[in-house]
């Protein structure tokens, strides 16, 4: 099995906290970062832009991509422009729909158009990676994030739809497509195995990583020394 640094496939980490980022950021097996509003609430943030920029003072080099949050076309533009206006390393998160199911294809040509760089977010069907490659500009680096966790989390199995997706926006060149909210360890080498691109993970699947590889026979052997050592902790008798 490859070790971490083998690993052909690009790891982002997933999540909203400033020191968790931070701590990801220096490390040289990440090589992006991404967060959402959902993340940043749980967080406690409060005020967007201010977060945004402070990560922006630290984290300058690696690709970070923050999400717009209207609902409305228009103002998901205006957002777009001004997200991206933060930092030359920011992608622009648009989701593939509004809450009414209304398609954003027109929100990531004009940002596109513009040279803004996008992260196009929560596609789960081959239908909608077709939609996004009929409107990405061919000229402007862009992601293309496909929730392979959501899926795999309906009794599908995602790597299908995602070795389609793979070949949906193949003469994309500049285009990368990201395996989304992964549920365990295992969704790095999958994704890579595939030839997927980049992969996002939060912390507590990253700190995993150190057991790319890991004897299993050991493995076993630190889980019956567990189990032992927490017994006798409990002091249990019977």
């Amino acid at each position: 099995m490859k070790s971490v640094d083998e690993l052909r496939i690009k790891i982002f980490a997933d999540g909203a906290d400033l020191s968790s980022m931070l701590e990801m950021n220096a490390k040289s097996y990440i090589q992006g970062l991404t967060t959402n509003p959902t993340l940043m609430r749980k967080a406690g943030i409060t005020d967007y832009a201010r977060f945004a920029k402070d990560v922006l003072k630290e984290i300058t080099q690696k690709p970070i991509s923050f999400e717009v949050f209207s609902d409305e076309l228009s103002e998901m533009m205006r957002q777009g422009v001004e997200i991206a206006s933060w930092g030359k390393n920011v992608y622009v998160k648009i989701p593939i729909t509004t809450t009414l199911g209304e398609s954003t294809a027109p929100v990531i040509e004009h940002l596109t158009s513009r040279g803004v760089k996008v992260n196009v977010t929560a596609l789960m069907t081959q239908d909608q990676v077709r939609h996004v490659s009929e409107v990405l500009n061919p000229f402007i680096p862009s992601y293309v994030s496909i929730f392979a966790g959501r899926i795999a989390d309906t009794g599908r199995n995602p790597i299908p739809i995602m070795k389609e997706a793979i070949d949906i926006l193949k003469e994309h060149t500049l285009c990368e497509l990201i395996w989304a909210s992964p549920r365990e360890l295992l969704n790095i080498i999958q994704a890579e195995e595939i030839g997927c691109h980049v992969i996002t993970a939060t912390n507590d699947i990253l700190k995993k990583l150190e057991l790319v590889g890991y004897d299993l026979k050991s493995y076993s052997l630190d889980t019956v020394k567990m189990f032992n050592k927490d017994a006798l902790e409990a002091g249990y008798k019977l």
